[in-house]
């Protein structure tokens, strides 16, 4: 039953990154980050493409280390149940990112 929980890793991950940008979306223009300047740009961009990036890359790691030791199709559901994450992580979360909705 272990690798249920495996194939539903990548699918958790993107809910709980999904919840962590729009968190930190709201935070941000709650305190006005969009008008605080850092040396590589706004603050609030910023902070909500280095969450997501660091989400995308723990994506990758479940990709590259996340794997079913039963089965050819238990291994088969891991490896998509973790794709589908990613691709979810990169598609849904790409336009709140580049975006900003404050106003």
């Amino acid at each position: 039953m272990a690798w249920v929980l495996r194939m539903l890793a990548g699918p958790l991950l993107w809910g709980a990154l999904f919840s962590a940008v729009y968190a930190l979306h709201g935070l941000g223009c709650a305190w006005d980050w969009p008008a605080r300047a850092t040396p590589a740009g706004p603050l609030h961009p910023l902070a909500m493409i280095l969450l997501w990036l660091a989400g995308l890359a723990l994506h990758g790691a479940l990709i590259l280390w996340n794997r079913a030791d039963g089965s050819a199709r238990q291994a088969l559901l891991v490896r998509a149940g973790n794709w589908i994450g990613a691709v979810a992580s990169a598609a849904t979360l790409f336009p709140v990112i580049v975006l900003s909705t404050c106003g």
